[in-house]
């Protein structure tokens, strides 16, 4: 990636005859005689595998300055827990682990009480040659970054690690899968050439002298929690939801890494066949790790083709948009991109587009039209937002599946979409199943507050899907979904056996 200039381009605007992954987001320039450059790692929380990283690398390389880099964690987002919280605290014990002996200080900073970090951004900035952050257009994400680019007094460059195509490759919102295929079939290679490094270079990098720093006293505590691994400690004293408790799946690249060994190795050959079916447990388990950014899609593509022996040279010259032959690999690393590239980043297109994540107003005209004309229609049952979280329902597979996402934080890739299909079924109104849907995957989801969840939980009410016949009450032409078809079709025993509370109850 060539050196940013800020003095081409107005904010927000990618700079010119530059990586349409790299923006400013404020019209000022680069401070000269400052005493290092500042990446904020907000979004692509890694050392590796991070086009942010390597351009704030290039920036002190080329300034002849140390690299900061501050890694945040605040306790006022939404859903904040024990959960979500111990996720991002692994991550930064990884990173403190990865930049030790390194050019690079890295500087944890976890929020002890609410509003200590205010104004830390600023302070360190005015020490900046410039500041260089993630890009992305989930979460509260998106608001934070205009908030700093007006609080910010030096040079502030936002850069897109989110996929492998640039979240502003084009200006089209693809309203379905097949569409956006056959844009990436016909644009990707070229984005292939250009992906970020597994290590960024820190050659000839100068090191940090911490005490000319005034701002990062403030971090010190969390800090030291952090470098000597008591962030189990850390997280109990904080001021933040306990009932969502931690899970057994550690986060961080490190982790991360492991969970993309070990599918690599033993879960992609049998994906095709085993994804869909529970007992199984077929699929990658990849999600957490790419929302919080401690896992890049840029790795995961290199694992899988380099698994497969791929070039771009086996890739087929028609761009149709069909899921299958034109990647030149097999049929289960095929179905994996497809949901790594095309499902996943059609999430991330539609949030750029917007500048916000999405809502229920983003629903297709004939999705949101089908569903007022059934608004009025007898439920087969309600339930409150409390009778779904406690799994309180007739339906014992459903229960399952919520089951599985308040104790392990994840529920199986099929049985997500039956979850959701059935609270539009027995919610009082589809804004209302919205809403549930929000609540529970928010909460408990180690890959939900996600464009992709979020595409996911708006598939149930229509998005990227066509109108279907014939036309039922409640879901009028919007996908129908039951219990009864998945014991059918899925190899649910074991699972079953494993997340039933009362095996036996009468389906619907």
């Amino acid at each position: 990636m060539r050196e940013h200039q800020s003095d081409h381009h107005g904010p927000g605007s990618a700079a010119k005859g530059l990586s349409p992954r790299v923006r400013a987001l404020n019209d000022l320039p680069k401070r000269s005689g400052a005493d290092f450059v500042l990446y904020w790692m907000t979004a692509q929380r890694r050392p590796g595998w991070n086009h942010a990283l390597d351009l704030a690398a290039e920036r002190a390389r080329a300034d002849n300055k140390p690299l900061l880099v501050l890694e945040g964690l605040r306790l006022d987002y939404p859903f904040a827990n024990h959960r979500h919280h111990a996720f991002i605290l692994d991550g930064m014990l990884a990173n403190a682990r990865a930049f030790q002996g390194s050019p690079v200080h890295y500087a944890p900073f976890v929020e002890r009480e609410p509003g200590e970090g205010k104004g830390l951004l600023r302070a360190l900035a005015k020490q900046a040659v410039c500041v260089i952050t993630d890009d992305h257009p989930g979460f509260f994400y998106p608001r934070m970054l205009a908030a700093a680019a007006l609080q910010c007094p030096v040079e502030l460059i936002s850069v897109d690690s989110c996929g492998l195509l640039p979240l502003r490759a084009t200006e089209r919102r693809f309203q379905r899968a097949y569409d956006l295929r056959r844009f990436i079939q016909r644009t990707l290679v070229e984005e292939l050439s250009s992906l970020p490094r597994p290590r960024p270079s820190l050659r000839d990098i100068p090191t940090l002298t911490p005490s000319i720093i005034d701002a990062l006293d403030r971090l010190r505590p969390s800090q030291r929690a952090v470098e000597e691994g008591e962030t189990a400690s850390l997280l109990q004293g904080l001021p933040i939801d306990p009932t969502v408790t931690t899970t057994a799946k550690e986060g961080g690249h490190e982790a991360a890494r492991r969970a993309l060994l070990a599918f690599q190795r033993d879960g992609l050959d049998p994906y095709q066949e085993e994804r869909n079916h529970p007992d199984y447990e077929g699929t990658s388990g990849l999600s957490p790790y790419l929302h919080y950014g401690h896992l890049s899609a840029f790795e995961v593509f290199e694992a899988v083709t380099s698994r497969e022996g791929w070039s771009p040279t086996q890739l087929s010259e028609r761009a149709n948009g069909q899921r299958e032959g034109w990647w030149g690999l097999s049929a289960s690393a095929e179905a994996f991109l497809d949901q790594l590239i095309t499902w996943r980043e059609l999430g991330l297109q539609r949030s750029a587009k917007l500048g916000r994540p999405e809502g229920y107003l983003d629903l297709p005209e004939w999705a949101r039209l089908t569903l007022e004309e059934h608004r009025g229609d007898a439920r087969p049952h309600l339930y409150s937002l409390e009778d779904f979280e406690a799994a309180r329902t007739h339906d014992e597979l459903w229960n399952a599946a919520q089951r599985q996402l308040v104790q392990e934080g994840v529920i199986h890739n099929y049985l997500r979409m039956l979850w959701g299909k059935k609270i539009l079924h027995w919610s009082a109104s589809p804004e209302e199943a919205f809403q549930i849907m929000s609540h529970l995957n928010d909460k408990y989801a180690l890959d939900g507050r996600d464009p992709n969840s979020m595409s996911g939980i708006l598939w149930v009410l229509g998005l990227h899907d066509r109108a279907w016949g014939p036309e039922r009450p409640i879901f009028g032409k919007v996908r129908y979904m039951t219990s009864e078809s998945a014991r059918r079709k899925l190899r649910l025993k074991a699972y079953l056996e494993r997340w039933s509370g009362a095996p036996g109850l009468p389906l619907e």
